[in-house]
């Protein structure tokens, strides 16, 4: 049996970069991070243990103070607002994909605002509530329409300009079919709009599905290691599905059952893969428990 971990998976730069920067300012003393770290129950334990606080907004309100670490997803003004408020010195640990997309949603919102004639429409491909796309909100005033797929268009007056932009992790497929659906709807409807389309999506994280896919289906067996709150990690998953039946999702080593154990000593070729949010002792830990869990 070889057991192998897929070399593309694991922490995209903006998460390792804010892991860092947190083990980083731990050294300096206590320290918040508002919203978990990452969407990965066992990494946010391991640097709670270190000293790491996490946080909500409500905590943030009655800090006064403190150190606030902001994780990768980025946050709209409002929490730079709130922070300064109360005297918080802030962290900024957001990934510099994701800033870059903020400023030109900002630059985009600031520069058509006044425009009552036509008021302009900013239209964000993303997951409803997920904490990038509410930073990426907060940059519109929360006057954004966020459109999950393509069922949702009906939201868009087809009739304004349409500024189209993406969650950095959103899929390129998806984001294709919806520019390709609301240029239909725009001709249905006899329209003049041309929208304008912003591809932002982060491309070290959407060649993962190909990445990965190549890599589950070249092992008898797949282990998915993920966080449970991850949409990223349940996406990635169902991908490596595609591509082998025979794959299975666990968050850490104690969830490789006996039956999961038992298959994958039964095959040639075992391949252990993961998340954004997946650390890499995560997976290396499981690659040990399948080499040693069970006796033959």
């Amino acid at each position: 049996m070889q057991v192998s971990i897929d070399q593309h998976s694991g922490f995209c730069f903006g998460v390792t970069s804010a892991i860092s920067k947190a083990e980083q300012e731990l050294r300096n003393g206590t320290l918040y991070c508002l919203g978990d770290i990452v969407h990965n129950g066992q990494e946010c334990a391991r640097l709670e243990a270190k000293g790491l606080r996490t946080i909500d907004y409500d905590d943030l309100r009655t800090l006064h103070r403190a150190r606030v670490l902001l994780r990768a997803h980025g946050e709209p003004p409002s929490t730079y607002w709130i922070a300064a408020q109360r005297g918080i010195e802030v962290i900024d640990a957001t990934c510099p994909v994701v800033k870059k997309l903020q400023d030109r949603i900002r630059a985009c919102y600031e520069l058509h605002k006044t425009d009552e004639a036509q008021p302009p429409q900013i239209v964000i491909y993303g997951k409803r509530g997920h904490a990038e796309v509410i930073g990426l909100e907060g940059q519109t005033n929360n006057t954004a329409i966020v459109v999950e797929s393509i069922d949702e268009i009906g939201k868009i007056d087809f009739g304004r300009p349409i500024y189209l932009f993406s969650q950095t992790t959103k899929s390129v497929d998806g984001f294709r079919q919806l520019v390709e659906a609301i240029e239909k709807a725009i001709s249905r409807q006899h329209s003049a709009v041309r929208p304008e389309v912003h591809d932002t999506i982060c491309r070290s994280v959407a060649n993962r599905v190909k990445q990965l896919q190549a890599f589950a289906s070249e092992q008898d067996v797949v282990i998915f290691v993920g966080g449970k709150k991850s949409s990223n990690a349940r996406v990635l998953y169902n991908h490596c599905l595609e591509a082998n039946e025979k794959t299975y999702f666990v968050s850490n080593r104690q969830e490789l059952t006996a039956e999961i154990l038992a298959t994958c000593h039964a095959a040639d070729k075992v391949g252990i893969c993961g998340a954004t949010s997946t650390p890499l002792w995560l997976m290396e830990e499981c690659k040990e428990h399948i080499e040693h869990g069970v006796s033959h």
